[in-house]
């Protein structure tokens, strides 16, 4: 057997406990701020069809291309894959659950997504994603209400320095007659179009417009621009949106080479950046897919929904040197003694009983080294038991941070806790 150490896959990390303490309050807070809005929390699974990615997405994009993590299922020869964002996987569970039969729906989840791309500050292999859907709602007000989200959560998170990116992609008509103009522009270029341009050229030619190839921008600039060819049902959509942002005092750029990376979005997009964390700048992106719950088999639907990558904002939250929460517990037991050790199990199972977060020392050790942990875990106070306190139901209150120790009665011990926890 090979003695090499086992390692994680690269770009998919541990979260350790000492780190895991932001994660928890992070995860609060948004479950709070969701909730606010009246979005409910969805669960799909880790792995879905292969199918249902190549028919939400786009063969032609990066991430069916080049990122899925794909594989056959040895037992039955079904073709999978580890899900790469979980919008197409949220409209699958709505369809298949009927879901639209009487109500729209707000709906949210949260875990981890898995792309094969090249790990760097806040985006690995395996990240996190919160997302939020809203589906069977047709109009530019739940646009702007989800724009309106993200800019709460901004500031329930005191995150600075992120800029609002705006842009509309139109109806299924006007992208055509875009598409066409595109191909034509593009085709006049061939000699400066790059690998990645040239396979888009008919395939995808909107992805075009979001190269960042220094040598292609001129072209790019010039190209044919879909707001020339938008309906006036489109623009008016649009302007809503903005009307409503405006009255809200949110400040937004519109931006019109945002075409966003996958094929299913129409109208409105969006994407909140930052320049603090690299080129890779985007924390949260989303739009309008009015296309996609038939596209997977459903009846036509309009949908909205944005998703927020969970380790960006957390690398934002801790360049602002955000401490992370330390472990919270209440009390520490110590104990030292046949008789003190069964006493202290009782008394730590009571404290538990009364809503206290209790930890009770384990591996033996006199008091003084147990007095040691008892501080390193953060606690406010310490239970101290011996033999001669357990014979009497009797223990021993020592608060962390200076004070009286003082002994007291089993039956007095949790109001005596409580009061050192308000002082």
């Amino acid at each position: 057997m090979s003695n090499v150490s086992l390692q994680a896959v690269r770009g998919m990390n541990d979260i350790l406990p000492e780190e895991a303490g932001l994660w928890l309050w992070f995860e609060d807070v948004v479950r709070d701020w969701l909730h606010g809005y009246g979005y409910r929390n969805i669960r799909m699974p880790l792995v879905e069809p292969t199918s249902l990615f190549k028919r939400a997405i786009g063969e032609v994009t990066d991430i069916v291309e080049k990122e899925m993590y794909s594989f056959e299922d040895s037992l039955n020869g079904d073709q999978l894959t580890l899900r790469p964002e979980g919008t197409a996987s949220c409209v699958r569970a709505v369809l298949q659950h009927n879901m639209l039969y009487n109500a729209p729906q707000r709906l949210y989840y949260s875990g981890p997504m898995f792309r094969h791309e090249r790990p760097q500050k806040g985006r690995y292999r395996q990240f996190h994603q919160v997302g939020v859907e809203a589906l069977g709602f047709a109009g530019p007000d739940i646009d702007a209400e989800q724009i309106l989200m993200c800019a709460r959560l901004w500031r329930m998170l005191g995150i600075r320095d992120v800029t609002l990116q705006l842009n509309t992609l139109g109806d299924a008509a006007a992208r055509q007659r875009h598409r066409d103009k595109l191909i034509a522009w593009f085709e006049q270029h061939k000699e400066t179009l790059d690998a990645d341009a040239s396979r888009r050229l008919y395939s995808n030619p909107l992805r075009i417009l979001d190269s960042k190839n220094p040598a292609m921008q001129e072209i790019i600039a010039a190209a044919p621009k879909l707001m020339d060819e938008l309906e006036d049902e489109a623009l008016q959509h649009f302007e809503a949106v903005q009307a409503v942002l405006k009255r809200h005092g949110i400040a937004y750029e519109i931006n019109p080479r945002l075409v966003r990376g996958l094929d299913y979005y129409n109208r409105t997009v969006f994407e909140w950046v930052t320049t603090r964390l690299g080129a890779q700048g985007t924390i949260c992106a989303g739009g309008r897919y009015d296309g996609l719950v038939e596209q997977i088999g459903g009846k036509p639907a309009p949908a909205m929904g944005f998703a927020m990558g969970v380790e960006r904002l957390l690398a934002l939250l801790q360049d602002d040197g955000m401490p992370l929460p330390r472990p919270e517990v209440d009390v520490y037991v110590v104990h030292q003694g046949e008789l003190a050790c069964q006493f202290a199990s009782r008394v730590a199972e009571s404290l538990r009983d009364d809503k206290l977060r209790v930890v009770m020392h384990c591996g033996g050790g006199g008091f003084k080294s147990q007095m040691k942990k008892a501080d390193a875990s953060g606690a406010v106070c310490a239970v101290i038991i011996g033999d001669d306190e357990a014979q009497v139901n009797e223990v021993s209150v020592k608060p962390m941070q200076g004070g009286e120790q003082v002994r007291v009665a089993l039956s007095g011990l949790t109001e005596c806790i409580n009061n050192i926890l308000k002082s």
